[in-house]
């Protein structure tokens, strides 16, 4: 059901500062790995004291998280907790805030190919549309009341949009043009997570109550599984990279699996801190490095593997030495930088290297 025609919501601007965070073992990392020597262990020298940054978000407990750059480069998040969606100018350090219905409690935005925004509302079974421009949403409601929690969404080359509801079960598709949603209903506790579409619209899925990755054939509909070969794994996110190759981090036991759909080969490499990592957060980057953060350890750390030398590669610091988890990240090719939330209470970004320069 499509509800239009909503008021505009109020907003309001404020601006903070940022701080700047250490980048440890970046290019030291990168060129130990073309040189083939070292490890991350070893790799300690600080470079670049900018190549990691973080906004405290001036709205306090709110639990700020996926964002997402616009074509202006604007970043684009939600506040969970706060029940918000707000932009940061990181030129500025200046926020906007947009208030949204009562209850939505947002988990996931992206930006769109037009530039507009879309957020999920984990507690009131919805997904919004927000115009930049006027600030007037337009709701999506789910055709069965009983997926109340829409998760983690991305779009598809059609610009229709492909979502998890962990705790309905459910996967769905919001099929723009007509409004129309159609849900696939999971098996008991599967908790479909995070999710990505590969080059032909297919998406694929952690279910993150079992040791499952699961993707949904887009035009017959039909459903498949990958059993994982460790019953103890719990995939919760996932990224691709350009190959077409599956990635998922094991939340439980501290590994990052690689899954090739064409043969059902499943891979796995021991995360930098071991069992303790509980990975979290996923992305590739322009170079088909897959970055994950440890947030079993604090600080929490992004971590980047290698998919082409399959090595671990680097290792960046995020936050104080406190309770802190990245749960979600984008990485935006156009200025090289990731982009995550924390529990801390900020935005973050993170400079990527762009490929090595062999002599």
């Amino acid at each position: 059901m499509v509800q239009s025609g909503n008021e505009p919501h109020s907003c309001y601007h404020i601006e903070a500062n940022n701080r700047r965070l250490p980048l440890r073992s970046l290019a030291v990392a990168f060129a130990l790995t073309l040189t083939g020597v070292g490890s991350i262990a070893a790799q300690s020298a600080s470079i670049d004291s900018g190549a990691v940054k973080e906004w405290k978000v001036p709205w306090e407990r709110t639990t700020p998280r996926d964002p997402f750059v616009d074509q202006q480069g604007r970043v684009w998040f939600v506040g969970q907790m706060g029940n918000y969606v707000a932009t940061l100018d990181p030129a500025r350090g200046e926020f906007k805030r947009y208030e949204i219905d009562a209850g939505t409690y947002p988990h996931n935005l992206v930006v769109d190919r037009q530039n507009t925004v879309w957020f999920t509302g984990n507690r009131n079974g919805r997904i919004v549309h927000l115009d930049p421009q006027t600030g007037k949403l337009k709701t999506y409601m789910m055709p069965d009341s009983s997926v109340k929690d829409p998760h983690t969404m991305t779009f598809d080359a059609k610009g229709d949009a492909w979502f998890t509801a962990q705790f309905s079960g459910a996967v769905g598709k919001l099929t723009v043009a007509d409004g129309s949603i159609r849900l696939w209903h999971l098996g008991k506790d599967s908790r479909p997570y995070g999710i990505v579409i590969d080059a032909k619209g297919r998406p694929y899925f952690d279910e993150f109550g079992t040791n499952k990755i699961g993707t949904i054939d887009p035009v017959s509909g039909e459903l498949k599984e990958y059993a994982l070969p460790n019953d103890r794994t719990r995939p919760r996110r996932i990224a691709i990279t350009s190959d077409g190759i599956i990635w998922y981090g094991d939340y439980t036991r501290g590994y990052l699996g690689r899954l090739d759909p064409k043969t059902g080969k499943i891979e796995e490499f021991a995360l930098p801190s071991g069992p303790a990592s509980m990975p979290y957060a996923m992305a590739t980057d322009d170079q088909d490095r897959v970055w994950l953060a440890e947030t079993g350890i604090q600080p929490n750390a992004l971590v980047a593997f290698d998919t082409k030398s399959r090595r671990w590669v680097a290792s960046v610091p995020v936050g104080d030495r406190a309770p802190n988890t990245v749960r979600h990240m984008v990485f935006d090719k156009k200025t090289r930088q990731l982009w995550f939330g924390t529990d801390q209470n900020f935005i973050g970004s993170a400079k990527v290297p762009g490929p090595a320069v062999v002599p």
